[in-house]
């Protein structure tokens, strides 16, 4: 078990969604972990078209990089609920592995994703 995989058992271990996850990804070959990061950063690519278009989080575009960005973990990992990505959303910008992710795509993305999730 490596730095990150200890860290989230520590943190959600004990919740349906990290059970719902286990289950599902011991079953995945690498191909099957590839294609989640395709749907992935797909999703993630729909925020940056909006946030570099300068469209306004509630737009058509953000909102759909949003529900992709629910389906894509609801697809792969565990059911994701606008409650669960809420609080992934505060992650993004709490946690400086992820804001890095994010910001290093375009600098202020991960607050715009934080903010397109927030008013759902």
């Amino acid at each position: 078990m490596n730095h990150f995989d200890e860290e989230v058992k520590v943190r959600w271990g004990s919740t349906q969604e990290f059970a719902e996850s286990q289950s599902r990804t011991s079953r995945y070959s690498t191909e099957d972990f590839q294609a989640a990061k395709v749907d992935q950063e797909a999703a993630t690519e729909l925020f940056v078209y909006a946030f570099g278009n300068s469209l306004p989080i509630h737009s058509e575009k953000a909102q759909e990089a949003v529900k992709a960005h629910r389906d894509a973990i609801s697809k792969w990992f565990y059911e994701c609920s606008i409650e669960m990505q809420k609080q992934l959303a505060a992650m993004y910008i709490a946690d400086q592995r992820f804001k890095e992710y994010y910001d290093g795509r375009v600098r202020g993305l991960a607050q715009y994703v934080h903010d397109a999730i927030m008013i759902q």
